[in-house]
C-alpha cells in the first residue's frame, strides 16, 4: 500500500469522507473550535466510522503545510487512477463518449491548477493535460483550491506537450488554443466533436511551440477594460460553452 498523504480544508476532506471513506486513515480536528460547519463535518467524519484525533492549529498546519486548512486535515491512501492518457482515451473510445480535454501549458500557481481542476471537474472534461517541465504538480494546496476535484479528475503531466497534442489530433481529437488575437471568438467554433482546449498562462500564453500545434486559435471577447481573464476562469467559460454545445 502507498504511504498516506495529507488533505486539508472542509472540502477536500469532506469529498473524500464521502467517496472513499475506506481510504481515510485518520481526521486530525481543531478541538477548540466548536461552530456548525465543523459540528456536521464531525458528524460525517463518525459515521464514516474514521478515527478522530483531536489537535491544535498549529499541529494541523504543520500536517497539512498552510495555515488556511480551516481547523481540519485528513491522512489519506491514493486512490487508484487511470494510468494513462491513452487508456482514458481507449475507455472513451469504447464506451462511445466524445472526450473534451483541458490543456494547460505553463500555469505554475498551484491555486490557478487547483479551480482549473474544479471547473473541469464540474463541466465534464474528462481529464487535464500539462507539461512536466512548465506545470504545477498535485499537492495539498491544490487539492484544497480543487474542493475534491483533484480526487475525481485525471491530471496527466506529459514529457512532451506539443508531441501529445500531434498524438490527440491521430485520434481526430481537433486542438483549439485560445489567444486574444485569435481571428474568431470562442463562440464562431464548434465544440461538439471530440475537443481538447488548450490555455496558456497570464501574460504569457501559450509556448510558441504549443500554439503552431493548434488546430484553430480562439479568442474570448473582452468587452471591458481588462485585457484579459485569470485562467482557470478562462477555463470555466470555454468548457462550458463546449457543455452548453454538447446539451
Amino acid at each position: 500500500m502507498s504511504s498516506p498523504k495529507v488533505l486539508f480544508g472542509f472540502h477536500a476532506v469532506g469529498v473524500r469522507l464521502k467517496t472513499a471513506p475506506q481510504s481515510v486513515v485518520e481526521v486530525y480536528f481543531e478541538s477548540t473550535r466548536r461552530d456548525a460547519r465543523m459540528r456536521q463535518f464531525l458528524e460525517r467524519a463518525r459515521e464514516s466510522g474514521v478515527r478522530l484525533i483531536e489537535a491544535d492549529s498549529l499541529r494541523i498546519a504543520k500536517l497539512a503545510g498552510s495555515h488556511g486548512h480551516q481547523g481540519v486535515a485528513a491522512r489519506v491512501q491514493e486512490l487508484p487512477q487511470v494510468h494513462s492518457l491513452d487508456e482514458l482515451l481507449e475507455g472513451l473510445e469504447a464506451a462511445g463518449t466524445v472526450p473534451l480535454l483541458l490543456v494547460l501549458d505553463g500555469i505554475t500557481d498551484p491555486h490557478n491548477l487547483g479551480a482549473c481542476l474544479r471547473v473541469a471537474d464540474g463541466a465534464g472534461a474528462h481529464a487535464v493535460i500539462a507539461p512536466k517541465d512548465h506545470a504545477a504538480g498535485i499537492n495539498a494546496t491544490v487539492a484544497k483550491v480543487a474542493s475534491g476535484a483533484a480526487e475525481t479528475m485525471p491530471y496527466f503531466m506529459v514529457t512532451n506537450l506539443a508531441r501529445t497534442l500531434g498524438e490527440l489530433k491521430e485520434r481526430n481529437i481537433w486542438i483549439i488554443g485560445t489567444s486574444d488575437d485569435a481571428p474568431k471568438t470562442l463562440y464562431q467554433v464548434d465544440l461538439k466533436g471530440p475537443v481538447a482546449l488548450v490555455l496558456g498562462a497570464e501574460g504569457d500564453g501559450m509556448r510558441q511551440l504549443t500554439r503552431k500545434t493548434c488546430d484553430e486559435l480562439v479568442s474570448i471577447p473582452m468587452a471591458g477594460a481588462v485585457e484579459s481573464l485569470n485562467v482557470s476562469v478562462a477555463s470555466g467559460v470555454c468548457l462550458y460553452e463546449a457543455l452548453r454545445q454538447r446539451s
